[in-house]
């Protein structure tokens, strides 16, 4: 165990804060970049703690519904980000000090941390040490990490997927979609995915194995763009979208189908979300709709990365990562996820090492 004392040496923490809280689409005004110091120490007065010096961040759509004020009562996934004070995400960091017993300086690890250069983390035990450094470490803010994770609980547990099932995956080319469809590909079924530009398309089709897929920006029937790539219907729609994609799945599930509610990127900054009117069509087809959190899958994390981790050196499972380079580009890699900018999973390189 190291902990140092008062005269241990401090460093630069640039750390991105939340200026406000927001309402309707976010801005990088929202959020501005602030210069503190960090002691590169756990204090001696502390529980086992371990300071991080966070080498990638990753950037998720769910960081959205943080970004708000809501009311005591509402049902949120996560606690408010607080005004002043760095938001939050999962990390790919190396420890730099550490009074727990599991972890040892020079560890990587990835978990929940501060969107900050260095953060002090006071519950360790929430931390995973990373096994597969041979790997690229910033697998692990997406398909080694929450990202993958969500695909694989969400599609194997939710979907439960069976050999010639029709599959369609919306957002599919984001941190969530282009795993789905390659885990789809891998259970034998056939997959189709949405995007929001013919480039992304083309990469469902060319790199991420997708049988078929389509730009829904240039549709103006969805309902007739899932009859084209799916004419005999869906088994599972893995929905990472809401709205108007969800209503026109419905018309076009199967009986016995299911539907993963993944995320709902599409409604999270309307102050009035869309309504579906389609839902009657669950049940006379005896429909499935099914959400899900991933933190309720945190106990599978080792089948899952075991799994992944062979799928990937198999060369069956292949990563597309839209990186930005310095914390200071962190709000505008954020904000970006909600008009699509990104190709593949958004992160933030903090520091190589």
């Amino acid at each position: 165990m190291a902990g140092g004392g008062e005269e241990a040496a401090t460093a630069r923490n640039k750390k991105v804060v939340l200026r406000r809280h927001v309402t309707g689409f976010p801005t990088e005004e929202d959020m501005e970049i602030v210069d503190d110091t960090a002691a590169l120490h756990v204090p001696a007065v502390s529980t086992a703690a371990v300071l991080v010096k966070n080498l990638y961040l990753s950037c998720d759509p769910w960081m959205r519904g943080r970004m708000s004020k809501h009311d005591d009562g509402d049902v949120v996934p996560a606690p408010d980000f607080v005004v002043g004070e760095a938001l939050a995400n999962f990390m790919v960091g190396k420890v730099i000090d550490s009074t727990h017993p599991e972890f040892k300086v020079g560890d990587h690890v990835w978990g929940m941390s501060g969107w900050e250069e260095y953060t002090l983390i006071t519950q360790p035990e929430s931390l995973i040490k990373i096994k597969n450094t041979q790997l690229p470490l910033s697998y692990y803010t997406g398909v080694l990490g929450m990202p993958g994770l969500t695909a694989y609980a969400g599609f194997m547990e939710v979907g439960r997927p069976k050999r010639g099932d029709s599959v369609f995956v919306s957002a599919a080319s984001g941190a969530v979609g282009q795993i789905v469809g390659q885990l789809a590909k891998i259970a034998g079924c056939y997959v189709v995915g949405s995007a929001g530009s013919d480039e992304k398309v083309h990469l469902l089709k060319t790199k991420f194995g997708f049988d078929d897929a389509f730009n829904y920006k240039s549709e103006t029937d969805l309902s007739a763009a899932l009859k084209r790539c799916l004419p005999d219907g869906i088994d599972i729609y893995f929905d990472n979208v809401g709205g108007a994609t969800l209503d026109a799945a419905l018309l076009h599930m199967r009986k016995g189908g299911r539907v993963v509610a993944c995320g709902m990127i599409s409604q999270y900054n309307l102050e009035q979300p869309d309504g579906v009117r389609n839902l009657m069509t669950i049940i006379p087809k005896a429909v499935r709709v099914e959400g899900f959190n991933v933190g309720g899958y945190v106990h599978m994390y080792s089948r899952f990365e075991e799994e992944m981790v062979e799928y990937i050196k198999e060369g069956k499972v292949v990563i597309m990562e839209d990186a930005v380079e310095g914390i200071e580009s962190a709000p505008a890699a954020l904000i970006g996820l909600f008009s699509g900018r990104n190709v593949g999973k958004q992160l933030v390189v903090v520091a190589r090492e």
